[in-house]
């Protein structure tokens, strides 16, 4: 056995003077993250939402989570199918709205997005918006679309975050609103972008490829963890005319509907003697959820558009949400996985 394998065989609690628990060589807070591009880059520049994208989050402490996952980021700014701003006035809101629901529908049982990577780049990202976040754990999401460009991107972390600074690189590599088959460059970005990272790599899994042959790649390459899963590729049309809610066509299913299929996924893994940490998201939004997923497996899990997001309406119970948030948080701080 490998000594990248050997230290990600199990999660195991931090005996170090700082709390908290660690997956591999990754430090956690608590058994509990957010999901990526739900908190945006864990701040914001408006001044209404003062971190987050949610207003949700104005009343979740952000550092209390075991880590927040980051928007992905790119090596360049990319518009995607929304925006890289967040600094929108007031006047603004009629312009936001409909730049929204071209890009994220509710349906039913969850949410269909298709914001495309929209993101500020990574020496924006680095520059901008990551030294106001580091009272979190963060987790950095980082996209691209060849081996050259993740290792651009692990090398800019690298030179701007020392090691240990953050709980960890969360490597999306499966994303379904790019219009890109990352099948044909999982291996080499593994190959080529781990060895150079000096922080933690987490592999982000999609429902839709073959995610048991990704996450043994991911064992052999010396990756900590993996996130299962990412959302379900699919498709609405407005009944009408037949043309596609989102701009994109296809985006990303989330939410309740997807939770049997984390489950399932995780519990696969489990059984393909998958032995590499698990970071379980998909629907979860109250305790029973979290111990759901602890049962088919996984070692930690996060909250995504099932917790964060609200129909436009429904943003006036954000102070309801967050307290069941926070409640969940105090659940989830006293919780001991079952062993496996």
């Amino acid at each position: 056995m490998s000594v990248a394998q050997e230290r990600n065989l199990h999660l195991v609690r931090d005996e170090s003077a700082e709390p908290g628990v660690r997956l591999g060589d990754i430090r956690l807070r608590n058994r509990l993250v957010t999901s990526s591009s739900l908190l945006g880059y864990g701040v914001a520049n408006n001044k209404v939402i003062p971190y987050g994208m949610s207003p949700i989050s104005n009343f979740v402490p952000l550092e209390r989570f075991g880590a927040v996952t980051t928007r992905t980021v790119t090596v360049e700014p990319r518009e995607g199918h929304f925006t890289t701003k967040d600094d929108w006035e007031l006047r603004e809101l009629p312009g936001l709205l409909k730049r929204y629901g071209q890009a994220l529908r509710q349906v039913d049982g969850g949410w269909l997005n298709a914001f495309g990577w929209c993101n500020v780049g990574i020496d924006a990202y680095l520059r901008d918006y990551y030294p106001r976040t580091r009272s979190q754990n963060t987790i950095m999401s980082i996209g691209g679309f060849s081996a050259e460009e993740f290792v651009t991107l692990v090398d800019k972390v690298n030179e701007a975050v020392p090691a240990g600074e953050i709980a960890a690189l969360e490597f999306n590599v499966s994303c379904h609103n790019v219009n890109f088959d990352f099948n044909q460059i999982i291996e080499g970005v593994l190959a080529e972008a781990v060895p150079r990272s000096n922080h933690p790599v987490i592999l982000k899994l999609s429902p839709d490829y073959d995610y048991v042959a990704h996450a043994r790649l991911a064992a052999e390459h010396g990756v900590s963890a993996l996130t299962a899963i990412n959302t379900v590729k699919g498709l609405r049309l407005d009944p009408e005319t037949g043309t596609p809610l989102l701009k994109n066509g296809f985006g990303g299913l989330s939410g309740r509907a997807i939770k049997p299929i984390g489950l399932r996924v995780v519990k696969e893994l489990r059984d393909a003697d998958v032995t590499l940490p698990i970071i379980a998201t998909g629907g979860i939004r109250s305790f029973d959820d979290c111990r759901e997923y602890f049962w088919a497996g996984a070692d930690a899990v996060s909250l995504g558009s099932a917790s964060w997001f609200a129909s436009y309406p429904g943003y006036a119970l954000s102070p309801i949400y967050g307290a069941r948030i926070r409640n969940l948080l105090r659940r989830i701080e006293n919780y001991t996985p079952p062993a496996r």
